[in-house]
């Protein structure tokens, strides 16, 4: 396989015969020659405004490999071997009991996928409710203000990514071909075929849902189990080794339980900690979304294209000394949501469907904070997180606080909306969001806005909005583990992001992939 990097195409030329037409070019070769070909990246080079281009990287298959490879000198043309995801069940033990997973979100899912196709037959406990379930109780919550804290935003099968973008962003390096393994399956579950080359990925929230009802189905078709509004409750602990759980649903007697709870499991972090798990905080990041029309940042980034192009995203970072302030889980075209768990408190996420075709984009802008800010014990964090949710919510009495960017500047109330149009889940009421936050918060805010704005021009208008607050970027908590993966508690595996192992959709999926290898180098099935 040969793989043709950086061809680059016109936003006004960008077709498959253009694209064939480069590669018989590079690689010197009539079309006949080019047996088979598939889109290995593509990406948008937009510097130029004036001359848009698409750049992809493609994987060719030709005739005479060798003979055409020996008449191209040229870096961007290579050849590649496919590096493709193996998993090897070298274990030699048999467990006694079924395997328990806690969470039915990315890591969970992905646990459940891999443990039921390979012979293990999980239990999948889910504090929420099946995602068909779980959307109506959002709705409700969105339109009537009634929160269910165990089926919301944040808790219920598919986790909280299911309300989200279903950005599929990763910085991980993907040696061993997880990255790849896991868009194929969302593929084969239902996602758009497109993320397997796009270079800015996601499913949309629209997508989502029928994802997690074919993951679901394909675990129980493999003999995994479900078992929903089932939260942990505590564990029974032996010489150090797990010997059974308890539920609001009753015991489950096992020997191994993953960990793939949320970074909004604060009771579940506390009781496991009372009973010895080894935990440490950690740093994590604090502020508001920021919305401005889509057209507007369209245009800012895609020029006279920009209506040629999929909604624009952005990625924006200011440093200062020790402390950063940057963009986080940037959703254009999409929705500001009410994304509470807990009664009398309030958070917002963003969310967009996979069509990003609402009129604002919104993106959350958060501040680094560390246990200088907030302090040294082990729930020193969720304690601040808590305290800036409830201010929130006392603001405007479980709406979303929103206020515009003039007014947050000037440390007042906004009285009206003025160029942008707010794009919510959830009721909103004007309210000054600087009440919510300490005040070296809300300063590296307005500095960090007013740099963005070096990058994007006029990102710092003075009708963008805010609205408030952004908390749950990362878990406050890592549980510590091996390099088994398995924690100071035998049988016992912390998976994903709310145990600290991972910052998304992606990388949740793949730690699971990873704590499955190091599972089957132990195990080989169930008695």
């Amino acid at each position: 396989m040969i793989r043709v990097c950086q061809i680059k195409l016109s936003i006004l030329n960008d077709s498959e015969e253009s694209l064939i037409n480069k590669l018989t070019k590079i690689l010197k070769v009539n079309k006949e020659d080019i047996i088979s070909y598939k889109i290995d990246k593509r990406s948008i080079d937009s510097r130029d405004k004036n001359n848009i281009l698409f750049v992809y990287n493609v994987d060719v298959d030709v005739k005479d490999e060798d003979k055409v490879l020996s008449k191209i000198d040229d870096i961007n043309v290579r050849k590649v071997n496919e590096t493709n995801y193996e998993v090897n069940i070298t274990g030699e033990e048999l467990l006694d009991y079924r395997p328990v997973i806690v969470g039915a979100g990315p890591a969970g899912l992905t646990l459940g996928y891999m443990l039921s196709k390979y012979g293990f037959k999980p239990i999948i406990i889910e504090k929420g409710k099946k995602v068909e379930e779980r959307k109506e109780d959002v709705n409700r919550f969105w339109e009537e203000e009634i929160l269910d804290e165990s089926s919301n935003v944040q808790f219920g099968e598919g986790g909280a990514g299911t309300f989200s973008d279903g950005k599929l962003n990763t910085l991980v390096k993907d040696k061993y071909g997880r990255n790849k393994y896991i868009f194929e399956l969302l593929i084969k579950m239902g996602a758009p075929k497109e993320i397997i080359y796009d270079s800015k990925p996601h499913v949309g929230t629209d997508n989502l849902e029928k994802v997690v009802i074919n993951l679901r189905n394909e675990i129980i078709n493999n003999g995994g189990e479900f078992r929903y509004s089932t939260s942990l409750e505590d564990i029974t602990v032996d010489n150090n080794k797990l010997t059974k759980i308890i539920t609001n649903n009753g015991e489950i007697i096992t020997n191994s339980l993953f960990l793939c709870v949320g970074n909004s499991a604060r009771n579940t972090f506390k009781m496991l900690y009372e009973n010895g798990l080894n935990m440490r905080s950690k740093p994590f990041a604090v502020g508001v979304r920021i919305m401005h029309d889509r057209e507007f940042i369209d245009k800012m980034n895609h020029g006279k294209y920009f209506d040629k192009l999929p909604a624009s995203t952005y990625k924006l970072t200011y440093n200062k000394e020790d402390r950063a302030v940057y963009s986080f889980c940037m959703c254009p075209g999409g929705y500001v949501v009410n994304a509470s768990s807990e009664k009398e408190k309030l958070v917002v996420n963003g969310m967009s469907n996979y069509k990003r075709d609402s009129k604002s984009s919104n993106s959350a802008i958060v501040v680094s904070v560390n246990e200088n800010d907030y302090g040294h014990d082990l729930f020193d964090g969720v304690n601040f997180q808590r305290a800036l949710e409830d201010k929130a919510y006392n603001l405007c009495r479980g709406k979303i606080p929103v206020q515009r960017y003039i007014d947050f500047k000037n440390n007042r109330v906004s009285t009206s909306i003025g160029s942008v149009t707010p794009e919510t889940k959830g009721k909103i009421e004007f309210a000054n969001i600087r009440d919510i936050f300490p005040d070296f918060i809300a300063n590296n805010l307005i500095e960090g806005i007013e740099s963005f704005s070096n990058q994007i021009e006029d990102f710092n208008m003075d009708d963008a909005l805010l609205f408030g607050v952004e908390t749950r970027t990362s878990s406050p908590i890592t549980i510590l583990r091996n390099e088994d993966y398995e924690s100071n508690i035998k049988g016992i595996y912390p998976v994903g992001e709310g145990a600290g192992y991972s910052g998304g959709i992606t990388t949740s999926m793949m730690d699971a992939l990873r704590v499955s290898e190091g599972f089957f180098k132990k195990y080989k099935g169930v008695k």
